[in-house]
């Protein structure tokens, strides 16, 4: 019998590791799930006030079902997390149940040792059955490890005692959190409930915006399609300065004006360098905002077969919000393009960061700039309404994700 107890607490221990290993490895990741959708609550509460707090307002109905669009896709991955995480909590839940239960077994099972000592220490509790027992040894060494015995017995039951509390308290804490657990769960269920109302709202409306825009197809497509240009034009403009930028630093190093990369001065090397180690810890270009542009090309929401294109990424902001470097460098070049929305071009070795659809810019060519040093202000669009900066990293002439490069962008 006590073997078989021994080993059924041993196999009870293995089995509660391996749940312990388990729910640690669960707990960091519904840490990071709920990180995650704490960020995407922001967010969708940063494009109510920049996107949506002023839409009466707005003239274009492009950028309403742009707007529209993004918030959609936000309200999707809310909705998303929120489901991981439950789903996420089931399985803790689980777990905490597993251990409940182990845990009750392993009580029991020292209540009974625990009862069964008390029975046999109530059997021979008397003084005098103690002092024959130690009286009845054949020798002295007999009677010392007689006495040993009783104490250690003694303490034994002390220490099976403690350790019955110890795991009542256990049980009573795995209970506690257990009801923690399904309380946390439950809220997430109704907080998606919300976010699924306001998700099929907002594509019902969408749907109705874009129907409407459809029967004029082709005159919303032009708008896009000469928007588009606009912005190509733009970016093949920076291109060229860049290009140029990296030819005469070869031909000036005496090499091929030809090469795809920066000759670089060892005071430039040190920035770069500085530069690519800083990736992903970059500061935002403005202080608040929200990315309704990112990275790349994707469908048009008003005609899939056109293609919008971003070398960079679209942040949403505040009216005459401060631009900012993200990182040292100089002011390689000031542009006015002729619709009049300035661009500043910063140079940092052999990266440049871009800054375009400025009104105000604080800064002039050859300045020396430093880490979220103010540079300009975002320009407000009369046709839209919206404070939009477009930002744009490159290396070697070469686009980047800028969302790789900015913390948490």
């Amino acid at each position: 019998m006590r073997v078989n107890s021994a080993a059924y607490r041993f196999l009870v221990i293995v089995i509660a590791m391996f749940i312990a290993f388990g729910a640690q490895a669960q707990s960091k990741k519904q840490q990071e799930l709920e990180e995650r959708r704490q960020e995407l609550k922001k967010e969708i509460s940063q494009l109510n006030n920049l996107l949506f707090k002023g839409k009466k307002e707005q003239k274009s109905v492009l950028t309403n079902v742009d707007n529209l669009d993004y918030k959609v896709s936000v309200l999707k991955n809310l909705i998303s997390i929120t489901n991981q995480q439950a789903n996420l909590l089931t399985r803790e839940i689980n777990e905490n149940q597993k251990k409940i239960s182990l845990n009750r077994d392993k009580l029991k099972l020292l209540k009974e040792e625990y009862a069964a000592m008390i029975v046999k220490s109530y059997k021979s509790k008397s003084e005098q059955s103690k002092v024959m027992f130690l009286l009845s040894s054949a020798d002295f060494q007999q009677a010392y490890k007689r006495l040993q015995y009783i104490k250690q017995y003694a303490d034994h039951q002390k220490k099976q005692g403690e350790e019955i509390k110890v795991q009542t308290q256990k049980l009573q804490e795995l209970n506690i959190n257990l009801s923690k657990q399904k309380e946390a769960k439950q809220k997430l269920i109704t907080e998606n409930k919300v976010a699924k109302r306001e998700l099929e709202s907002e594509l019902k409306l969408q749907e109705s915006m874009v129907a409407n825009l459809r029967k004029e197809l082709n005159k919303y497509t032009s708008q896009i399609k000469t928007k588009q240009k606009q912005v190509d034009k733009i970016d093949k403009e920076i291109e060229k300065i860049i290009r140029a930028a990296m030819a005469k630093s070869n031909t000036k190093a005496g090499k091929s004006s030809k090469s795809k990369t920066f000759a670089l001065t060892p005071e430039q090397k040190v920035l770069a360098a500085n530069f690519t180690s800083n990736k992903g810890k970059l500061p935002w270009p403005v202080e608040k905002g929200v990315v309704k542009v990112r990275y790349g090309t994707k469908p048009s929401p008003i005609d899939p077969r056109i293609k919008i294109k971003s070398n960079g990424v679209r942040i949403a902001t505040n009216k005459s919000e401060k631009v900012r470097a993200v990182f040292e460098g100089t002011v390689h070049t000031i542009m006015t393009p002729k619709n009049g929305n300035k661009v500043v071009m910063l140079q940092h070795g052999n990266y440049f960061t871009v800054y375009k659809n400025l009104s105000k810019i604080y800064v002039k060519k050859g300045d020396k700039v430093s880490t979220k040093q103010d540079i300009g202000e975002v320009l407000t669009s009369k046709a839209t309404n919206e404070t939009i900066l477009a930002f744009s990293i490159f290396k070697d002439g070469k686009t980047q994700n800028p969302s790789s490069w900015i913390f948490r962008l």
